[in-house]
Order: C-alpha cells, then sequence, then structure tokens
C-alpha cells in the first residue's frame, strides 16, 4: 500500500526546499509502502537495531528460510537455537519473543491503533521490551504510513541532513528540528529521500 498523500507531500517539499526538490526528483522511481503486516514490520525493526540496512536485509533472508511462517505464535514457539543460526542475538531473540506474547495476549490495542495520535502510538509501542522511540517512529513510518514522523536519533538521518545541509559538518538535535520545521507536514517523506539519499536500495521494515 502506497500512501495517499505522497503525491501532494512530494509536491509542497519541492516548492518549500530547493535541495530536498532535488532528491525528490533524483529518486524518483520508488515510493514508500506499508507492507501490511504490523507484527512482520515491528520484528524487522528490532532485527535493524545497530545494524546497517545490508546486515539487517541478511538477517531477515535467513529467518524467513528457516522460519516457515513470521507470525507472532511461530516466531514464540522457534527455538533460540534455530533462531541463533539466522543472526541473531540472545537479546533480540528475547525481544522478539516478548513482542509476540504482546500480540498474542492482546496486550495492544491494535484496532484503535488508526484513530490513536503519533505520540500516543508511540507510548503504547514503547511498553514492549526491545522497542524504543527509533523501532516506534519506524513502525509509524512504514506501517501506519504516518506522514509527519522526524526519527532525530536515526544515525542514516543525520549523515544525509549533515551531508546535504551543513556541508557535512557536525549536527546536532536542534538543527535537525529547526530543518525539519521546512518540511512539516510531510516529514516522513523528506526522512525518506533523505535515506535514499545515502543507499541505492529503498529502505523497508
Amino acid at each position: 500500500m502506497t500512501p495517499a498523500y505522497w503525491q501532494i507531500a512530494t509536491h509542497q517539499l519541492t516548492i518549500n526546499d530547493p535541495v530536498m526538490g532535488c532528491l525528490i526528483k533524483q529518486y524518483d522511481d520508488v515510493v514508500l509502502k506499508s507492507r501490511g503486516d504490523a507484527f512482520a514490520t515491528l520484528a524487522r525493526s528490532i532485527i535493524g537495531q545497530q545494524i546497517s540496512v545490508k546486515a539487517a536485509e541478511c538477517v531477515w533472508q535467513k529467518l524467513i528460510c528457516i522460519v516457515p511462517e513470521i507470525s507472532p505464535q511461530v516466531i514464540h514457539d522457534t527455538s533460540e537455537g534455530l533462531l541463533r543460526q539466522c543472526g541473531l542475538s540472545y537479546r533480540k531473540i528475547s525481544y522478539l519473543h516478548d513482542l509476540s506474547l504482546h500480540f498474542m495476549t492482546d496486550k495492544l490495542s491494535v484496532a484503535e491503533w488508526n484513530a490513536m495520535g503519533d505520540e500516543a502510538l508511540i507510548e503504547q509501542l514503547t511498553r514492549i521490551k526491545g522497542i524504543g522511540r527509533w523501532t516506534a517512529e519506524m513502525f509509524l513510518i512504514f506501517h501506519m504510513l504516518r506522514p509527519d514522523i522526524f526519527p532525530v536519533a536515526d544515525i542514516g538521518l543525520q549523515r544525509a541532513i549533515s551531508l546535504h545541509y551543513f556541508d557535512s559538518q557536525a549536527i546536532n538535535k536542534r538543527n535537525m528540528l529547526a530543518l525539519g520545521q521546512w518540511w512539516k507536514p510531510w516529514r516522513s517523506v523528506a526522512t525518506w529521500y533523505l535515506w535514499r539519499s545515502l543507499d541505492p536500495l529503498p529502505v523497508e521494515y
């Protein structure tokens, strides 16, 4: 599923910011898409923590080869040894098991997610073991397709902003937030294009 707002977002970003407009023109071949599977998206986000996009994809591919189905019950029942063979650390395995339990026991108000504000949803998701704000923000961008998420703690986003807007000089959160004001209410879209400027493969979860 592709966001209905994508065309208007890229149009407004191009008008408001020439640098962003150049990035949008350069990477206009692919757009953000949701895979439509909340559990799998959160699982991929956990797997992607603190490793490169390439490494995360490698682990994920091993996982889907070994595990017949990426579902809460199956992941919960898969042995630690098998999950370790995929390249998962003991800590990430415990996170995936806790995530599975949250879905299996209905601790998450999934039916209410669409009506919840960004911060309320982030607060609920961060109650899950191993899911911090960054992981929750990835979920809001890639599964919920929320248009105005700005993950300032993301290293890739920091690098891209430094490269394109600050001559590769060091930046801080204040710099990023000030720049992000130009992109409201489409900061998720701006973030996605900045990620793409660093990696020819679209970021996906």
